[in-house]
């Protein structure tokens, strides 16, 4: 199983819609076996083709802090389980979700990419 993660200096990106970067971890069972970062930048603003691309690099899962209800529908829409309200280190996170054990509050927003406090849990 393949899991993404909005990247920012190697925690989750609170802002989905704001994220440069979405680190994939590829999994065996409960053990990462590799990462690889990929540039959001150009995806931004279109959640189709987001959705797209982390379903043709073989993503099943996207966890996520705050996420818009659009950008949600379009990883649905793709097939992609969406966990969100999640935060911490991307790679503590993505463990924690292999291990049943990740505390996350399932923050969706409508804030649109304007900062403010969602009230999401943080992670360790």
């Amino acid at each position: 199983m393949k899991i993404a993660i909005p990247y920012e200096n190697g925690k989750v990106n609170p802002h989905f819609g704001q994220s440069r970067e979405f680190v994939i971890f590829e999994t065996d069972g409960k053990e990462i076996k590799g990462q690889k970062v990929i540039d959001g930048r150009s995806f931004c603003h279109n959640h189709e083709g987001l959705a797209g691309t982390l379903k043709a690099e073989g993503v099943e899962v996207v966890i996520a802090g705050g996420i818009g209800y659009g950008m949600v529908g379009a990883l649905r829409g793709a097939g992609l389980k969406v966990v969100s309200g999640a935060s911490g280190d991307a790679r503590m996170v993505a463990e924690d979700y292999l291990n049943g054990t990740l505390v996350a509050d399932g923050s969706v927003c409508g804030c649109g990419g304007h900062e403010h406090g969602h009230g999401h849990f943080h992670h360790r």
